[in-house]
């Protein structure tokens, strides 16, 4: 999948493209082991620069032959210039009703995009002015958010990357799940399971060699779901050894966890008393 969604935006553009950022992605379906999972991308509109490419996953049961939708997304990738040159992506052919719908709505969702982007900020920006909140949970069974802090490390190799040498965007989301649902399991015990994932958003790029660190903690508790935030930090060899990290990617992962009547069981409350910031884009 990761390799057919670039390779749908460079057939658009030409030239070689990277992955900017994903919309929040709602899961409504969990696909298991033994089941068929289509995926079908499209370029809905391009931009000057950069381009959204709508992607909808299904999955069919082959003893029932039921088929259902997991998921529909949004990405945006950007074109890579070469040289000093400018790209000028040509417009989408639009043969269809849902093509010209499809791309009326696309403009609307960048529009969306640019603004929720900008609200975040805002409110990082508010929030480092107040100062430490930390001690406001003084609930005795509140759960220290210290024991959910996660790391991992990765180090890139030629097939979690293109042609180009550059990290698979999806290979990074892959990486920032498994550090989440860790994450997350010190909390409830039993392996949570993937709702959501918010502000998925590509800061710099990655290349092969380069090791990838992985961050991830608690940052709420809510009735029956947990957020877990995720920051990414990139180091070439002489980056790791006089440690100068690259912040790259920055995600929010909501998951929940049932028992076996498939019944939500609810997440204990949390204090973040942790010293490691619980807001991935800190200090960005």
């Amino acid at each position: 999948m990761k390799a057919g969604l670039e390779r749908l935006a460079e057939k658009h553009a030409g030239v070689s493209c990277v992955t900017a950022s994903m919309d929040d992605i709602q899961f409504e379906e969990a696909a298991r082991i033994g089941q068929i999972i289509t995926i079908k991308a499209k370029v809905n509109r391009a931009f000057k620069t950069s381009m959204e490419v709508g992607i909808r996953v299904t999955v069919q049961d082959v003893l029932t032959n039921v088929e259902k939708i997991v998921s529909v997304a949004y990405a945006t990738y950007v074109a890579k210039p070469v040289g000093a040159g400018k790209i000028e992506l040509e417009p989408v052919k639009l043969l269809s009703r849902e093509d010209h719908l499809e791309h009326a709505l696309a403009i609307e969702r960048r529009r969306i995009r640019l603004g929720y982007e900008q609200v975040f900020q805002n409110l990082m920006q508010e929030s480092n002015k107040e100062g430490d909140y930390c001690d406001s949970v003084e609930e005795e069974d509140a759960v220290s958010t210290d024991l959910t802090h996660v790391q991992s490390i990765e180090l890139v190799q030629p097939p979690h990357a293109n042609h180009h040498g550059n990290t698979f965007g999806g290979q990074i989301m892959a990486w920032m799940e498994t550090v989440a649902s860790i994450s997350a399991s010190r909390l409830c015990r039993s392996y949570p399971i993937l709702k959501s994932v918010n502000m998925f958003k590509f800061w710099g790029p990655s290349v092969v060699g380069d090791r990838l660190v992985f961050n991830a903690i608690v940052n709420n508790t809510f009735q029956n779901s947990v957020e877990v935030g995720v920051r990414v930090e990139a180091y070439n060899c002489e980056e790791w050894i006089k440690d100068q990290a690259r912040h790259i990617n920055s995600a929010f992962l909501i998951f929940n966890t049932v028992n076996d009547k498939g019944e939500l069981l609810p997440f204990p409350r949390i204090k973040p008393t942790t010293k490691v910031s619980p807001h991935p884009q800190e200090e960005a």
